[in-house]
């Protein structure tokens, strides 16, 4: 973003409504309102929820591509001379090591460690773009503001002039192609052996704009964006497979002047190799499938990045100093964490039509509680009701056999690998 441009999913309400001004619109509603999209709320955002047929959304994404708009997320801009030295003492993840075009995944943490947000950052030529969940840009930034004393840093909040459209799926890369934005070889790409996070570059076109088009797979979790650094040294030792099908995707931060033009084209192209417009619940779904944690579902204030399983690839041992950095360093070199994110296999499979667990459904152990559901979906592939949770150290192996109690009763829950799709 230059300079002179910028100086409860599971409890939403889906609706028809076309305008609600209690939520922050989508830019493009009108769009996606002629596409038949429902829309629900996330965070005080609009978001779209599905465009009629979420089944074959989700289908969508694991078979061929599927186009999101994910324009309801924040966004903000670092500017000034002190911009990476200052959010390098701010996260959990080395933001110095990052050359101009590469990003990084992050934690903002409270003192004693505590998670705040959660990030993904790209480092621009002159600025630092962060990009986190819906409603946190007031938030973060007086976060941010805070320790800024005499540093040359600057916030601005760019979600009111660029938008972001996502493709996700094992076509994506044809799908952007097919805009005629960008050649093959000029596309971002994933180096295994230098690249410690997603890369960004910068396309000029003379009708859409200027356009950040990011290599971000968003369904791949520790597999999408690699930490800055091992605590070994090594890169290697904690990455997993990146090409795996299915494991790709691109985000392309576009004006908002350009957004529906360009929706357009990715939408499009999209149909031409099977894909479709994609929204929320699809998306959520393949998320969940995936094994990959929501800042403010299965992530929030009272957890510690090493609960979350986002240490591999949010957290470094080796940066120095930050916000937090005192508590989480610790326990990773002397102590543990009394309890883990977990993927759970429910006993009745989804086709019965019993309810989800909600959120904070508690887990029961010979008796003793022992953690709570964040995340729960019915699984049209595995035929299976899933669910993420946290579940205390004791008992969070994996094959333990657990009791979960709903309102609905009681009903045995199975601790599995994660992802639970591959």
């Amino acid at each position: 973003m230059s300079v002179p441009i910028f100086v409860n999913y599971l409890n939403a309400a889906v609706t028809n409504r076309r305008y609600n001004h209690f939520m922050g619109s989508l830019f493009l509603h009108e769009f996606h309102h002629s596409l038949s999209a429902r829309f629900a709320e996330l965070n005080g955002a609009e978001i779209v929820n599905d465009y009629g047929d979420w089944l074959a959304e989700l289908a969508a994404l694991r078979q061929s591509v599927g186009v999101l708009d994910l324009s309801g997320r924040s966004r903000i801009c670092l500017t000034g001379a002190d911009r990476v030295r200052f959010l390098h003492g701010q996260v959990t993840n080395d933001v110095k090591k990052l050359r101009v075009g590469e990003g990084c995944y992050a934690a903002v943490t409270t003192n004693k460690g505590k998670m705040e947000s959660d990030l993904n950052i790209f480092n621009l030529q002159d600025e630092l773009l962060l990009d986190f969940e819906p409603g946190l840009t007031e938030k973060i930034s007086q976060r941010l503001e805070k320790f800024i004393v005499a540093d040359d840093v600057q916030i601005v909040d760019v979600a009111p002039h660029y938008g972001l459209l996502s493709v996700q799926g094992h076509g994506s890369e044809e799908v952007v192609l097919a805009t005629g934005l960008i050649g093959r070889d000029a596309l971002p790409r994933v180096q295994a052996d230098q690249q410690v996070g997603p890369t960004i570059v910068i396309i000029s076109d003379a009708t859409l704009g200027e356009i950040y088009l990011a290599n971000h797979a968003r369904l791949a979790g520790s597999a999408g964006i690699l930490p800055a650094d091992s605590g070994d040294g090594s890169l290697a030792t904690r990455r997993q497979d990146a090409s795996a099908p299915g494991i790709v995707g691109f985000d392309l931060f576009i004006p908002n002047s350009s957004l529906g033009a360009a929706a357009d084209k990715l939408i499009a192209a999209a149909k031409q190799v099977g894909g479709r417009a994609c929204g929320w619940q699809a998306f959520e779904t393949a998320r969940i499938e995936a094994g990959i944690p929501r800042f403010g579902l299965d992530m929030d204030e009272t957890n510690i990045p090493l609960e979350c399983g986002i240490e591999n690839r949010a957290v470094s041992y080796n940066k120095g100093c930050y916000i937090g950095q005192e508590v989480i360093n610790r326990i990773h070199s002397v102590g543990h964490v009394t309890r883990e994110l977990r993927g759970l296999r429910l006993a009745d499979p989804a086709s019965a039509g019993l309810p989800l667990p909600q959120r904070g459904d508690k887990l029961f152990r010979d008796g003793k509680e022992i953690g709570h559901i964040t995340s729960a979906v019915k699984s049209p592939v595995l035929d299976a009701n899933i669910a993420l949770g946290y579940v205390r150290r004791e008992a969070n192996q994996i094959g333990t056999e657990l009791t979960l109690r709903t309102a609905a009763g009681e009903s045995s829950a199975k601790i599995v690998e994660l992802p639970f799709l591959a």
